[in-house]
Protein backbone atom coordinates (compact mmCIF):
# COMPACT_ATOMS: atom_id res chain seq x y z
CA UNK A 1 0.00 0.00 0.00
CA UNK A 2 1.16 3.44 -0.43
CA UNK A 3 1.78 5.92 2.52
CA UNK A 4 3.52 9.30 1.81
CA UNK A 5 5.76 9.04 3.27
CA UNK A 6 5.70 5.67 3.58
CA UNK A 7 6.17 4.13 6.48
CA UNK A 8 8.19 6.49 8.99
CA UNK A 9 6.33 8.78 11.69
CA UNK A 10 4.87 11.86 10.94
CA UNK A 11 7.87 13.13 13.36
CA UNK A 12 11.00 11.65 11.12
CA UNK A 13 9.09 11.98 7.76
CA UNK A 14 8.56 15.98 8.56
CA UNK A 15 11.70 16.92 10.33
CA UNK A 16 13.94 14.70 8.80
CA UNK A 17 13.39 13.12 5.66
CA UNK A 18 11.23 11.90 2.80
CA UNK A 19 9.83 8.55 1.57
CA UNK A 20 7.00 7.03 -0.05
CA UNK A 21 4.47 5.20 1.73
CA UNK A 22 0.64 3.57 2.30
CA UNK A 23 -2.52 4.19 2.62
CA UNK A 24 -4.06 3.17 6.29
CA UNK A 25 -6.60 1.74 7.87
CA UNK A 26 -8.90 2.17 10.80
CA UNK A 27 -7.56 1.12 13.83
CA UNK A 28 -8.92 -2.32 14.70
CA UNK A 29 -9.66 -2.47 18.45
CA UNK A 30 -8.28 1.15 18.97
CA UNK A 31 -10.09 4.22 19.83
CA UNK A 32 -13.58 5.45 18.75
CA UNK A 33 -13.32 7.97 16.07
CA UNK A 34 -13.14 11.39 17.18
CA UNK A 35 -16.39 13.28 16.06
CA UNK A 36 -16.36 16.12 14.10
CA UNK A 37 -16.39 19.54 15.09
CA UNK A 38 -16.91 23.13 13.72
CA UNK A 39 -14.31 23.58 11.56
CA UNK A 40 -11.47 26.51 13.00
CA UNK A 41 -8.87 28.38 11.24
CA UNK A 42 -6.48 26.78 14.01
CA UNK A 43 -7.51 23.00 13.04
CA UNK A 44 -9.77 20.23 14.28
CA UNK A 45 -7.36 17.96 15.54
CA UNK A 46 -5.58 18.02 19.20
CA UNK A 47 -2.37 18.78 18.99
CA UNK A 48 -1.53 17.08 22.18
CA UNK A 49 1.82 14.70 22.17
CA UNK A 50 1.25 12.19 24.35
CA UNK A 51 3.86 11.63 27.24
CA UNK A 52 6.29 8.58 26.41
CA UNK A 53 6.44 6.15 28.63
CA UNK A 54 9.80 4.84 29.50
CA UNK A 55 11.41 1.29 29.29
CA UNK A 56 14.39 -0.52 29.51
CA UNK A 57 15.12 -2.43 26.34
CA UNK A 58 16.42 -6.01 26.07
CA UNK A 59 19.79 -6.05 24.97
CA UNK A 60 21.13 -7.50 21.61
CA UNK A 61 22.46 -10.99 21.51
CA UNK A 62 26.28 -11.36 20.06
CA UNK A 63 26.42 -12.17 16.65
CA UNK A 64 29.27 -13.25 14.59
CA UNK A 65 28.66 -11.41 11.41
CA UNK A 66 29.02 -14.17 8.20
CA UNK A 67 32.24 -13.73 6.38
CA UNK A 68 31.53 -15.51 3.46
CA UNK A 69 31.79 -13.05 0.17
CA UNK A 70 29.42 -14.78 -1.77
CA UNK A 71 26.02 -13.96 0.75
CA UNK A 72 24.11 -11.08 -0.34
CA UNK A 73 24.22 -8.72 2.48
CA UNK A 74 21.23 -6.92 1.00
CA UNK A 75 18.70 -9.57 2.87
CA UNK A 76 18.69 -10.56 6.61
CA UNK A 77 19.77 -14.06 5.54
CA UNK A 78 23.35 -12.76 4.13
CA UNK A 79 23.44 -10.35 7.53
CA UNK A 80 23.26 -13.70 9.24
CA UNK A 81 20.74 -15.03 11.20
CA UNK A 82 21.37 -15.79 15.74
CA UNK A 83 19.21 -17.96 17.59
CA UNK A 84 17.19 -16.59 20.30
CA UNK A 85 16.02 -17.37 23.44
CA UNK A 86 12.52 -19.27 23.98
CA UNK A 87 9.85 -16.90 23.19
CA UNK A 88 8.02 -18.08 26.60
CA UNK A 89 10.50 -16.00 28.70
CA UNK A 90 10.32 -13.28 26.30
CA UNK A 91 6.65 -11.87 25.76
CA UNK A 92 5.60 -8.85 28.13
CA UNK A 93 2.76 -9.21 30.40
CA UNK A 94 0.16 -7.45 28.39
CA UNK A 95 -2.10 -10.26 26.38
CA UNK A 96 -3.77 -7.66 24.15
CA UNK A 97 -0.49 -6.35 22.40
CA UNK A 98 -0.13 -10.72 21.51
CA UNK A 99 -4.14 -10.70 21.07
CA UNK A 100 -4.32 -7.61 18.00
CA UNK A 101 -1.08 -9.61 16.85
CA UNK A 102 -2.63 -12.76 16.34
CA UNK A 103 -5.90 -11.23 14.55
CA UNK A 104 -2.84 -9.44 12.16
CA UNK A 105 -1.40 -12.68 11.70
CA UNK A 106 -4.68 -14.60 10.75
CA UNK A 107 -5.15 -11.73 7.86
CA UNK A 108 -2.14 -12.24 6.53
CA UNK A 109 -1.59 -16.17 6.50
CA UNK A 110 -3.39 -17.17 2.85
CA UNK A 111 -0.86 -14.57 1.24
CA UNK A 112 1.65 -15.60 3.25
CA UNK A 113 1.46 -19.56 2.54
CA UNK A 114 2.29 -18.42 -1.07
CA UNK A 115 4.17 -15.31 -1.47
CA UNK A 116 7.79 -15.53 -2.07
CA UNK A 117 9.94 -14.58 0.73
CA UNK A 118 12.70 -11.71 -0.34
CA UNK A 119 14.75 -11.69 2.51
CA UNK A 120 15.53 -15.55 2.20
CA UNK A 121 14.28 -16.43 5.71
CA UNK A 122 11.40 -18.83 4.81
CA UNK A 123 9.47 -20.72 2.33
CA UNK A 124 5.83 -20.31 2.30
CA UNK A 125 5.41 -23.85 3.41
CA UNK A 126 7.48 -23.07 6.54
CA UNK A 127 3.99 -21.52 7.84
CA UNK A 128 1.07 -23.97 7.22
CA UNK A 129 1.36 -25.25 11.03
CA UNK A 130 0.81 -22.06 12.57
CA UNK A 131 -1.64 -20.65 9.80
CA UNK A 132 -3.70 -23.70 9.96
CA UNK A 133 -3.32 -23.32 14.27
CA UNK A 134 -4.16 -19.46 13.96
CA UNK A 135 -7.42 -20.03 12.07
CA UNK A 136 -9.25 -21.46 15.61
CA UNK A 137 -6.67 -20.44 18.48
CA UNK A 138 -8.29 -18.43 21.12
CA UNK A 139 -7.92 -15.54 21.27
CA UNK A 140 -7.29 -14.92 25.15
CA UNK A 141 -4.13 -17.61 24.85
CA UNK A 142 -2.13 -15.70 22.18
CA UNK A 143 0.78 -15.31 23.76
CA UNK A 144 0.44 -19.26 24.34
CA UNK A 145 0.25 -19.60 20.43
CA UNK A 146 3.74 -17.49 19.45
CA UNK A 147 5.45 -19.46 21.90
CA UNK A 148 4.52 -22.82 20.78
CA UNK A 149 4.41 -22.03 16.83
CA UNK A 150 7.69 -20.13 16.53
CA UNK A 151 11.14 -19.19 17.44
CA UNK A 152 12.93 -16.29 18.03
CA UNK A 153 15.72 -15.23 15.35
CA UNK A 154 17.89 -11.79 15.87
CA UNK A 155 18.73 -10.61 12.17
CA UNK A 156 22.27 -8.92 12.02
CA UNK A 157 23.15 -6.86 15.48
CA UNK A 158 19.35 -6.84 16.08
CA UNK A 159 19.54 -3.28 17.00
CA UNK A 160 15.85 -1.52 15.97
CA UNK A 161 14.73 2.07 15.48
CA UNK A 162 10.71 2.22 15.44
CA UNK A 163 8.98 5.06 14.36
CA UNK A 164 5.26 5.62 14.48
CA UNK A 165 2.44 6.32 11.75
CA UNK A 166 -1.85 6.69 12.12
CA UNK A 167 -4.73 7.81 10.49
CA UNK A 168 -5.15 11.37 10.68
CA UNK A 169 -8.89 12.89 10.94
CA UNK A 170 -9.41 16.23 10.25
CA UNK A 171 -12.96 18.10 9.14
CA UNK A 172 -14.24 17.82 5.74
CA UNK A 173 -16.59 18.37 2.90
CA UNK A 174 -18.18 16.57 0.27
CA UNK A 175 -19.30 20.03 -1.50
CA UNK A 176 -17.23 23.35 -1.26
CA UNK A 177 -18.97 25.34 1.60
CA UNK A 178 -18.30 28.10 4.34
CA UNK A 179 -15.21 26.88 6.00
CA UNK A 180 -14.30 24.15 3.93
CA UNK A 181 -11.96 25.51 1.47
CA UNK A 182 -9.19 23.56 1.02
CA UNK A 183 -9.84 21.33 -2.22
CA UNK A 184 -9.16 17.66 -2.12
CA UNK A 185 -7.94 16.69 -5.31
CA UNK A 186 -8.51 12.87 -7.54
CA UNK A 187 -5.44 11.89 -9.84
CA UNK A 188 -5.72 13.81 -12.91
CA UNK A 189 -6.15 12.13 -16.17
CA UNK A 190 -3.24 13.62 -17.92
CA UNK A 191 -0.65 12.47 -14.98
CA UNK A 192 1.51 9.80 -16.68
CA UNK A 193 3.67 7.48 -15.67
CA UNK A 194 6.71 6.12 -17.33
CA UNK A 195 8.96 2.72 -17.13
CA UNK A 196 11.91 3.90 -17.86
CA UNK A 197 13.49 0.47 -17.98
CA UNK A 198 10.92 -0.12 -21.76
CA UNK A 199 13.68 2.21 -22.94
CA UNK A 200 16.92 1.14 -21.52
CA UNK A 201 18.19 -2.12 -20.00
CA UNK A 202 20.64 0.34 -17.59
CA UNK A 203 17.16 2.04 -16.67
CA UNK A 204 15.87 -1.32 -15.39
CA UNK A 205 13.25 -0.76 -12.05
CA UNK A 206 13.07 3.28 -12.68
CA UNK A 207 10.40 5.35 -13.81
CA UNK A 208 9.30 8.67 -13.51
CA UNK A 209 5.88 11.00 -14.05
CA UNK A 210 4.76 14.05 -15.71
CA UNK A 211 2.86 14.47 -18.33
CA UNK A 212 2.73 15.56 -22.04
CA UNK A 213 3.03 19.34 -23.03
CA UNK A 214 3.05 19.39 -26.99
CA UNK A 215 5.63 16.88 -28.18
CA UNK A 216 7.54 17.40 -24.84
CA UNK A 217 7.02 15.51 -21.54
CA UNK A 218 7.50 17.88 -18.54
CA UNK A 219 7.40 17.59 -14.94
CA UNK A 220 3.90 17.77 -13.35
CA UNK A 221 2.53 20.96 -11.50
CA UNK A 222 4.55 21.27 -8.27
CA UNK A 223 2.33 22.13 -5.14
CA UNK A 224 2.67 25.92 -5.36
CA UNK A 225 1.15 25.54 -8.74
CA UNK A 226 -1.46 23.23 -7.85
CA UNK A 227 -2.59 25.37 -4.82
CA UNK A 228 -2.59 28.29 -6.36
CA UNK A 229 -5.40 26.61 -9.02
CA UNK A 230 -3.84 25.02 -11.56
CA UNK A 231 -6.21 22.52 -11.39
CA UNK A 232 -9.01 24.30 -10.60
CA UNK A 233 -12.33 23.99 -12.69
CA UNK A 234 -11.43 20.34 -14.55
CA UNK A 235 -13.78 18.77 -11.83
CA UNK A 236 -10.66 16.80 -9.96
CA UNK A 237 -12.28 17.79 -6.39
CA UNK A 238 -13.19 14.41 -4.11
CA UNK A 239 -13.53 16.47 -1.21
CA UNK A 240 -12.84 19.93 0.32
CA UNK A 241 -10.61 20.11 3.92
CA UNK A 242 -11.12 22.92 6.44
CA UNK A 243 -7.96 23.79 7.38
CA UNK A 244 -4.48 23.67 4.52
CA UNK A 245 -2.21 22.68 7.70
CA UNK A 246 -4.30 19.77 9.00
CA UNK A 247 -4.65 18.52 4.66
CA UNK A 248 -0.83 19.06 4.63
CA UNK A 249 -0.26 16.31 7.23
CA UNK A 250 -2.88 14.08 5.54
CA UNK A 251 -0.81 14.51 2.58
CA UNK A 252 2.40 13.21 4.52
CA UNK A 253 0.82 9.81 5.95
CA UNK A 254 -1.27 9.67 2.46
CA UNK A 255 -4.52 8.61 3.76
CA UNK A 256 -7.10 9.48 6.38
CA UNK A 257 -10.47 10.36 7.54
CA UNK A 258 -12.73 13.75 6.67
CA UNK A 259 -15.19 14.42 9.62
CA UNK A 260 -18.51 16.04 7.96
CA UNK A 261 -20.74 18.06 8.65
CA UNK A 262 -23.47 15.36 9.55
CA UNK A 263 -21.46 13.80 11.55
CA UNK A 264 -20.66 10.88 9.08
CA UNK A 265 -16.81 9.50 7.94
CA UNK A 266 -15.82 9.49 4.36
CA UNK A 267 -12.40 7.48 3.65
CA UNK A 268 -9.54 8.89 1.42
CA UNK A 269 -6.81 7.32 0.13
CA UNK A 270 -3.41 7.67 -1.94
CA UNK A 271 -4.04 7.84 -5.56
CA UNK A 272 -0.78 8.81 -7.32
CA UNK A 273 1.49 11.65 -6.48
CA UNK A 274 2.69 14.36 -8.86
CA UNK A 275 6.05 12.68 -9.31
CA UNK A 276 8.05 15.91 -7.74
CA UNK A 277 10.79 14.96 -4.77
CA UNK A 278 9.44 15.27 -1.25
CA UNK A 279 11.47 17.73 0.94
CA UNK A 280 10.86 17.55 5.13
CA UNK A 281 9.73 20.90 5.90
CA UNK A 282 10.45 20.35 9.79
CA UNK A 283 14.29 20.35 8.75
CA UNK A 284 14.08 23.17 6.94
CA UNK A 285 12.09 25.17 9.60
CA UNK A 286 14.99 23.75 12.04
CA UNK A 287 17.98 24.76 10.25
CA UNK A 288 16.43 27.92 10.15
CA UNK A 289 15.86 28.35 13.63
CA UNK A 290 11.77 28.76 13.37
CA UNK A 291 11.46 25.86 15.77
CA UNK A 292 12.79 23.78 18.35
CA UNK A 293 11.79 19.96 18.85
CA UNK A 294 10.89 19.07 15.28
CA UNK A 295 7.37 17.33 16.20
CA UNK A 296 4.69 17.45 14.77
CA UNK A 297 3.21 19.57 17.35
CA UNK A 298 5.78 22.41 17.32
CA UNK A 299 5.54 22.40 13.46
CA UNK A 300 1.88 23.21 13.52
CA UNK A 301 2.53 25.31 15.88
CA UNK A 302 4.73 27.77 13.76
CA UNK A 303 2.41 27.24 10.24
CA UNK A 304 -0.63 28.34 12.13
CA UNK A 305 0.96 31.11 14.19
CA UNK A 306 2.26 32.42 10.49
CA UNK A 307 -0.22 31.72 7.82
CA UNK A 308 1.72 33.66 4.75
CA UNK A 309 5.38 32.06 5.71
CA UNK A 310 3.64 28.90 6.57
CA UNK A 311 2.00 28.42 3.49
CA UNK A 312 5.51 29.19 1.25
CA UNK A 313 7.36 26.63 3.54
CA UNK A 314 4.78 23.87 2.83
CA UNK A 315 5.16 24.46 -0.96
CA UNK A 316 8.27 24.20 -0.31
CA UNK A 317 7.41 20.50 -0.48
CA UNK A 318 6.77 19.90 -4.04
CA UNK A 319 5.22 16.93 -3.69
CA UNK A 320 1.80 16.90 -3.91
CA UNK A 321 -0.89 13.70 -3.36
CA UNK A 322 -3.81 12.79 -4.74
CA UNK A 323 -6.80 10.64 -3.45
CA UNK A 324 -9.61 8.50 -4.11
CA UNK A 325 -12.88 7.52 -1.48
CA UNK A 326 -11.83 3.99 0.40
CA UNK A 327 -15.13 2.10 0.80
CA UNK A 328 -15.75 -1.49 2.44
CA UNK A 329 -13.11 -3.12 5.11
CA UNK A 330 -10.49 -0.64 4.44
CA UNK A 331 -7.95 0.60 2.71
CA UNK A 332 -5.21 -3.34 1.92
CA UNK A 333 -1.40 -3.05 3.04
CA UNK A 334 1.59 -4.44 1.26
CA UNK A 335 0.10 -8.02 1.78
CA UNK A 336 -3.31 -7.11 0.19
CA UNK A 337 -5.12 -7.41 3.41
CA UNK A 338 -6.44 -4.55 5.68
CA UNK A 339 -3.22 -3.42 7.88
CA UNK A 340 -4.44 -3.35 11.80
CA UNK A 341 -3.88 -0.62 14.57
CA UNK A 342 -1.21 -1.26 17.06
CA UNK A 343 -0.52 -4.21 15.63
CA UNK A 344 0.59 -3.85 12.35
CA UNK A 345 4.22 -2.86 11.33
CA UNK A 346 5.85 -1.32 8.18
CA UNK A 347 9.30 -3.27 7.36
CA UNK A 348 11.11 -3.75 4.60
CA UNK A 349 10.87 -7.29 2.83
CA UNK A 350 14.90 -7.78 2.16
CA UNK A 351 15.16 -8.48 6.04
CA UNK A 352 11.74 -9.10 7.39
CA UNK A 353 9.03 -11.62 5.67
CA UNK A 354 6.19 -9.69 4.95
CA UNK A 355 3.70 -11.43 7.63
CA UNK A 356 5.98 -12.52 10.02
CA UNK A 357 5.48 -11.54 13.79
CA UNK A 358 8.09 -8.93 15.06
CA UNK A 359 8.70 -8.96 19.18
CA UNK A 360 10.07 -5.54 19.94
CA UNK A 361 11.74 -4.49 22.94
CA UNK A 362 12.69 -0.25 23.13
CA UNK A 363 13.35 2.67 25.33
CA UNK A 364 9.37 3.30 24.63
CA UNK A 365 6.86 1.07 26.79
CA UNK A 366 3.77 1.70 24.26
CA UNK A 367 4.94 -0.30 21.18
CA UNK A 368 6.71 -3.46 23.54
CA UNK A 369 5.60 -6.94 22.60
CA UNK A 370 4.84 -8.53 19.18
CA UNK A 371 3.25 -6.92 16.19
CA UNK A 372 2.64 -8.17 12.43
CA UNK A 373 5.17 -7.11 9.75
CA UNK A 374 2.11 -6.49 6.99
CA UNK A 375 3.24 -3.34 5.04
CA UNK A 376 6.38 -1.58 3.22
CA UNK A 377 7.50 2.27 3.17
CA UNK A 378 10.26 4.18 1.03
CA UNK A 379 12.00 5.24 4.18
CA UNK A 380 11.65 2.21 6.25
CA UNK A 381 14.82 0.29 4.75
CA UNK A 382 17.45 -1.98 6.14
CA UNK A 383 17.10 -4.57 8.92
CA UNK A 384 15.35 -3.92 12.19
CA UNK A 385 13.76 -0.86 10.91
CA UNK A 386 10.09 -0.61 11.34
CA UNK A 387 7.16 1.43 11.34
CA UNK A 388 4.41 1.21 13.81
CA UNK A 389 0.50 1.72 13.06
CA UNK A 390 -1.66 2.87 15.79
CA UNK A 391 -4.67 3.22 14.21
CA UNK A 392 -6.68 6.57 14.29
CA UNK A 393 -7.94 9.42 16.89
CA UNK A 394 -6.38 11.38 19.53
CA UNK A 395 -4.66 8.76 21.28
CA UNK A 396 -3.13 7.72 18.00
CA UNK A 397 -1.97 10.63 16.81
CA UNK A 398 0.01 11.32 19.93
CA UNK A 399 1.62 8.56 20.06
CA UNK A 400 2.30 8.41 16.53
CA UNK A 401 3.44 11.96 16.40
CA UNK A 402 6.12 11.64 18.43
CA UNK A 403 7.07 7.77 17.94
CA UNK A 404 11.20 7.26 17.56
CA UNK A 405 12.25 4.16 19.42
CA UNK A 406 15.43 2.53 20.03
CA UNK A 407 16.08 -1.07 21.41
CA UNK A 408 16.38 -4.44 20.17
CA UNK A 409 14.33 -6.49 17.78
CA UNK A 410 14.02 -10.38 17.06
CA UNK A 411 11.90 -11.90 14.50
CA UNK A 412 9.59 -14.62 15.00
CA UNK A 413 10.08 -17.86 12.56
CA UNK A 414 8.56 -21.07 12.09
CA UNK A 415 9.97 -23.81 14.06
CA UNK A 416 12.86 -24.83 11.89
CA UNK A 417 13.67 -22.22 9.57
CA UNK A 418 16.86 -21.21 12.09
CA UNK A 419 18.17 -24.48 12.19
CA UNK A 420 17.38 -24.71 7.91
CA UNK A 421 19.70 -21.07 7.90
CA UNK A 422 22.55 -21.77 10.51
CA UNK A 423 23.31 -25.16 9.50
CA UNK A 424 27.04 -25.50 7.47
Amino acid sequence: MIRFPSGVALFAALALSACAGGMIPPSAGGPAPVRPRAPQAGGTADEVATRPVPATPRPTLPVTMPTDAALDKNTAAGLGVTRGPDIATLLPPSAERSRLALAAFRLSCPSLMKRADLSGLTRPSDWNSACAAASSWPDTSASEFFARYFEAAQIGDGSAFVTGYYEPEIAGSRAPASGYQVPIYRRPPDLVDVDLGLFSDSLKGKSIRGKVQGSAFVPYDDRARIVAGSLAGRGLELAWAADPVEFFFLQVQGSGRLLLPDGSVMRIGYDGQNGRDYTGIGKLMKDRGLITTGSMQDIMQYLRANPVQGAAIMNENKSFVFFREITGAGPIGAMGVPVTGEATLAADPKFTPLGAPVLLSLDRAEPNGIWIAQDTGGAIKGANRFDSFWGAGARARGIAGGMSARGSALLLLPIGAIARLTSP
